[in-house]
């Protein structure tokens, strides 16, 4: 797995969030654009409907709301496009991933996004699903959670599989690297990946739009 390459990869989950707070949204939105594998999913984050919708009053501070009317001034055609036409608009998707029933949602089902999902959440609405994908809290997770079944050959339980992939360009978890996972669907294995990237690079296209909190986090990951 460790030799991983783009021909091995047979689709993509996103879960918004392409855009905002960094200076390249239009430019992350072009690269997921020439992928060249299968999107299985893509969804609306909290950031790209907090934009469309030019609503800034749900944002945990002003510099984040300052952020977002920056991005929103930015933006190109493509992009624009692209959150519009290409995304889900809900912030959430079904989909089969061979014979599992999966859940795609950028927050969770009690606000699909602004609430995140955390380790522990048991909620019966999940229960029928094979695996939840999640992001919104930019903290990488991986948990399962047994729910009752009727089903006596699985000792009447039915596993439910929670991941939430971290953050590529903005983790939270005290670690700067750029953060995905990777899940081998024949065994069930899942790689949470971290991965170097020119950090001083990033931060130096940064000229004063945005708040210094958004580059200097960078180098931390929190």
């Amino acid at each position: 797995m460790d030799s991983l390459k783009d021909d091995m990869i047979e689709g993509a989950v996103f879960l918004g969030d392409l855009i905002d707070y960094g200076m390249h949204s239009n430019e992350v939105i072009e690269m997921i654009q020439s992928l060249k594998y299968p999107i299985l999913s893509n969804l609306r984050g909290n950031h790209e409907q907090a934009i469309i919708t030019e609503s800034y009053d749900r944002f945990s501070s002003k510099r984040g709301s300052a952020c977002a009317m920056y991005t929103h001034s930015v933006l190109n055609e493509n992009t624009w496009n692209y959150m519009k036409n290409i995304q889900n608009p809900s912030g959430m998707s079904e989909f089969m991933l061979e014979e599992k029933r999966c859940l795609a949602v950028h927050g969770s089902l009690e606000d699909n996004y602004w609430k995140s999902i955390f380790p522990g959440e048991d909620s019966p609405e999940y229960g029928k699903y094979d695996y939840v994908f999640s992001g919104h809290s930019h903290l990488p997770h991986y948990f399962e959670v047994f729910y009752p079944a009727d089903n006596p050959k699985m000792r009447n339980k039915k596993k439910t599989v929670f991941i939430n992939p971290g953050s590529v360009g903005q983790p939270r978890n005290l670690n700067p690297m750029a953060q995905y996972c990777i899940l081998n669907t024949g065994t069930g294995q899942v790689d949470m990946r971290k991965v170097p990237y020119d950090i001083g690079k990033e931060q130096a296209s940064y000229h004063g739009q945005v708040d210094d909190f958004y580059r200097e986090r960078l180098e931390s990951g929190v």
